[in-house]
């Protein structure tokens, strides 16, 4: 096998082997019920610019205990990958 045959190998296994993040945040005492409000977050260049991004306070409807989990999702990771990282978003969850 030659040098470009191993690299291509390696890349191809590290693409494969990442993974999709999520940050959760409790705010008071947690959610108490289960509501769940999803908004997607809009980013330009790799989320470098943030166009869009969702409320979590809003999104609780005026609720004083809420859980809200930021995340990329499978579909996210897709937009991100056919718009080559020029359009990035996430997507935000918050449960009261």
């Amino acid at each position: 096998m030659n040098k470009f045959q191993q690299l291509f190998i390696v890349g191809a296994l590290a693409l494969m082997a990442t993974s999709c993040y999520v940050q959760t945040s409790v705010v008071g005492a947690g959610a108490k019920g289960n509501t769940e409000v999803t908004q997607w977050n809009h980013y330009l260049i790799g989320g470098l610019a943030p166009v869009g991004v969702s409320k979590p306070e809003v999104m609780a409807n005026g609720a004083k205990d809420y859980t809200v989990t930021t995340k990329h999702s499978f579909v996210n990771g897709l937009v991100n990958a056919i718009t080559f990282g020029l359009y990035t978003p996430t997507t935000t969850i918050v449960k009261y």
